[in-house]
């Protein structure tokens, strides 16, 4: 969808810190004081002296985002400035204005950012510190950034969040983790609170907080990393899943980049949707499964191994306008379902990717069919694990599994 013509004058977004109206610019401050209206939340507004700024003052509704393309829509006709936290281009309202009405609707003002502050404050370089915002998300998606002796930013939802983060460290293999949160920075009333994951002293910090993490691993730690094939273990369900071993080739095969999508069609117990969203933050996926029981450990395992925003639709093909159009479909399930494969392949924009996964000669003749009318590579995997045999290790076969990997090109657009 395109983003609304905005016929006014350009939106002045300006970020503003803990230290208020003194931390803006003579300049942004006599931006401020031409504008006739004035969004933010309560606290923000507080901030700005209305003998400076003497535009009428909007507090933003809740839930923000359903009402906000009307809300602004109402005063198109007039000089209108937003209040933002540091910088707005940076997990704020900046990239969601610039979203629904293109950068040229906008002027941006930006303070340093909490994250810019916080590194700081604690001698990080900025560039290689990730920051998580558990503004609006679960707290659970700082998992998949979790390794020993790596530091993490967390962008607190309120004063809770750091003893919800320090339960979540010690919950998966990282209570002796370091934790420092810094509150209202940049302000006349910062403060900070440390101490470790274990013993988390703090159950309520201020509400205008962001939490730094030196992750320690506990010494039983499983090791788990972005990089797919993690261990099988980790992997609640009935034995309805994608193994490790064939699980990074499939990953491989499918190739995820930032911001994709992908339908995960036969999702099992969802691996490789969770592989694929744990490759990368913006990396989304739905996946298709026809079994409720199965859809709610995908929900489950989703949650556990820090990417609950995947979609968990019902059986495929039904698929929605909400589901979006993948840039990647994976079929490990159903292929002789009559119109499943054709379904899928349809769905793909010209570019996008399908790999499907057999391991049935029936479903492998449909692979080698379509494989010899559209293309794509055919590789077949068998894959053997060690296993005791009295005093000594035999080898144990997996199932083969064939794949059959094809990008669409305008001249296989007809589909299989």
């Amino acid at each position: 969808m395109s983003a609304p013509a905005w016929s006014g004058v350009p939106i002045l977004v300006v970020g503003i810190g803990a230290d208020g109206w003194d931390g803006i610019l003579p300049a942004v401050r006599a931006e401020l004081a031409a504008c006739a209206v004035l969004f933010g939340s309560a606290r923000q507004l507080e901030l700005v002296p209305v003998d400076k700024v003497p535009a009428r003052r909007r507090a933003w509704p809740s839930p923000l985002l359903p009402a906000l393309p009307a809300l602004l829509g109402e005063h198109a006709g007039e000089r209108v400035a937003v209040l933002a936290s540091g910088d707005p281009m940076f997990f704020g309202i900046g990239g969601t204005l610039a979203g629904l009405f293109g950068p040229a609707a906008l002027r941006v003002r930006p303070q340093p950012s909490s994250a810019a502050l916080a590194c700081a404050r604690l001698g990080w370089p900025a560039q290689d510190v990730p920051v998580v915002s558990a503004v609006g998300r679960p707290v659970r998606t700082v998992l998949p950034e979790l390794t020993d002796g790596r530091r993490i930013l967390v962008l607190s939802a309120d004063g809770t969040t750091p003893a919800a983060l320090a339960k979540l460290l010690c919950d998966n293999g990282f209570g002796g983790s370091r934790l420092t949160v810094l509150e209202q920075l940049g302000g006349p009333a910062e403060e900070r609170r440390t101490g470790t994951a274990a013993d988390w002293p703090h159950p309520e910090c201020d509400p205008l907080n962001i939490a730094a993490v030196e992750a320690v691993a506990d010494d039983d730690h499983l090791r788990l990393t972005r990089t797919p094939g993690l261990p099988d273990a980790v992997f609640g369900g009935d034995g309805q899943f994608t193994k490790a071993e064939i699980r990074a080739l499939t990953l491989a095969a499918l190739a995820p980049a930032p911001g994709e999508l992908l339908w995960d069609v036969g999702g099992g117990s969802g691996t490789i949707a969770i592989e694929w969203c744990r490759t990368h933050p913006t990396c989304r996926a739905v996946t298709f499964e026809q079994h409720a029981d199965r859809r709610d450990r995908i929900t489950a395992n989703a949650a556990a191994l820090g990417v609950p925003g995947i979609a968990v639709r019902g059986a495929a093909p039904d698929f929605r306008p909400e589901d979006g159009t993948p840039d990647a479909v994976f079929v490990g399930g159903g292929i002789t379902q009559p119109g499943l494969l054709e379904a899928c392949w349809a769905a793909l924009p010209v570019g996008g990717r399908l790999v499907a996964a057999a391991v049935t000669a029936e479903s492998e003749a449909l692979l080698l069919a379509n494989s010899h009318r559209y293309g794509g590579t055919l590789r077949r995997y068998q894959v053997y694990r060690g296993k005791p045999l009295g005093g000594f290790t035999t080898w144990s076969p997996q199932l083969p599994v064939t794949h059959w990997a094809v990008r669409k090109s305008g001249e296989t657009s007809a589909g299989p």
